[in-house]
């Protein structure tokens, strides 16, 4: 029965946050404002894909089940419905702030469910020294230790991106850590950015894709380069939100973060090229990996050159429509085959498709916010909306067949 339910509502998980892909490029074809979009993409597609999967990942990770199923049943309009205030009260001039601070109480309210679901599960285990690695990949063991370890980072940093996000809403007050050494909490809305983007999605993309991508590909893993992002993955996130957008310790921190998603990308091209296995879902996770790498190659020239407004935006388009956006789509196409679905073009092509839309998009829009050039951009938002609608209609064919 759980196990059921855990099933359906990581589905409706995902059902939300195809929307909030599809809103997101219709947003930057309305011309939005920025913290919309960053709303849309983070908030509503990447993090709830995270949340519906974790719900069933992280507990067999740790060989545990999950204590309380139906904290998915009350996350869900919670993080859903702040969003929605969130992206609302950014957006548009007539709807009051108020919506937007109520927005992200509802979002902290929902992610404070989800943390205490996952912590009761793995409190007699957590750090994940228990990893249910079966007799058969026993030498996966190591990392897969090494990989459960960071992941109650990942929480730690959603917990400080959530009360940024409440900070910044003026939903709760500015803290001064260290008499105001480490401003995470002032308010400033991209350091809760960096917190959830790279602090909980970017490290959880490398934590259980350590433990995913080796078994999947059918390769043994290079456990040095997941180590190496691991380490600097959990350390990076905290520095670039202490210190955005021209701190001391800038340099260290984007150093820190291109570490991280490089040795990542690198062992994932690695695993990639010597598997045989060459489905739409890999692909997809590869043409991510070298997104990341675009990303934090432009977060790197920023901490050395200083701050462009265009090659901002066409960081943000990267990072989290190409890295974590096509690594979502990746890891959502192999949970749920194009092929499952008995809808007209549901196939493999059609997704192969689809990413190739997806892809397309954020370099046209990454390329036209880097150059000025509206009319690029412009056409990477309409193509990446046909990707998402096509993302969308082939996910819904495969929930509708289940």
């Amino acid at each position: 029965m759980a196990v059921a339910l855990v099933s359906r509502w990581a589905r409706r998980y995902v059902a939300l946050a195809v929307a909030a892909l599809v809103a997101t490029h219709a947003a930057v074809l309305a011309g939005a404002s920025t913290r919309s979009v960053v709303t849309l993409a983070l908030y509503g597609f990447v993090l709830h894909v995270v949340f519906g999967k974790a719900y069933s990942l992280v507990p067999t990770y740790f060989d545990r089940d999950l204590a309380a199923p139906r904290a998915m049943v009350v996350q869900l309009p919670l993080t859903g419905l702040g969003v929605a205030g969130m992206a609302a009260a950014a957006s548009l001039e007539s709807v009051p702030g108020v919506v937007g601070t109520a927005g992200a109480l509802a979002w902290t309210a929902g992610v404070v469910v989800f943390v205490a679901a996952l912590a009761w599960t793995i409190r007699s285990n957590p750090t994940g020294a228990e990893t249910a690695t079966g007799e058969g990949k026993a030498h996966l063991a190591g990392l897969d230790r090494a990989a459960n370890a960071f992941v109650p980072f990942a929480v730690l940093y959603l917990l400080a991106g959530s009360y940024a996000t409440l900070v910044a809403w003026n939903g709760a007050p500015a803290v001064d850590v260290l008499a105001g050494a480490v401003p995470v909490f002032d308010g400033y809305p991209p350091r809760a950015t960096h917190l959830l983007g790279a602090g909980t999605a970017t490290l959880l993309v490398v934590a259980l894709g350590a433990r995913l991508w080796p078994r999947f590909l059918v390769v043994d893993p290079p456990r040095g380069a997941f180590v190496l992002a691991l380490a600097t993955g959990a350390v990076g996130p905290v520095v670039l939100a202490a210190s955005v957008p021209v701190g001391d310790a800038l340099a260290a921190g984007a150093l820190l973060e291109a570490t991280a998603v490089t040795a990542y990308a690198v062992a994932y091209v690695d695993l990639f090229r010597r598997s045989d296995r060459r489905r739409v879902a890999f692909r997809s996770v590869l043409v991510g990996a070298l997104a990341g790498v675009a990303a934090v190659g432009l977060g790197a020239w920023f901490a050395v050159v200083g701050l462009d407004g265009g090659l901002v935006a066409a960081h943000r388009r990267l990072t989290l429509l190409g890295f974590l956006g096509l690594t979502v789509v990746g890891a959502t196409f192999q949970f749920y085959p194009p092929t499952v679905g008995r809808w007209r073009y549901c196939t493999d092509r059609t997704a192969s498709v689809v990413v190739g839309a997806l892809a397309a998009g954020v370099a046209l829009q990454a390329i036209g916010a880097g150059g000025g050039l509206d009319g690029i951009e412009t056409l990477g938002a309409l193509v990446g909306l046909a990707g998402a609608l096509g993302y969308g209609y082939l996910l819904a064919g495969a929930f509708a067949t289940r």
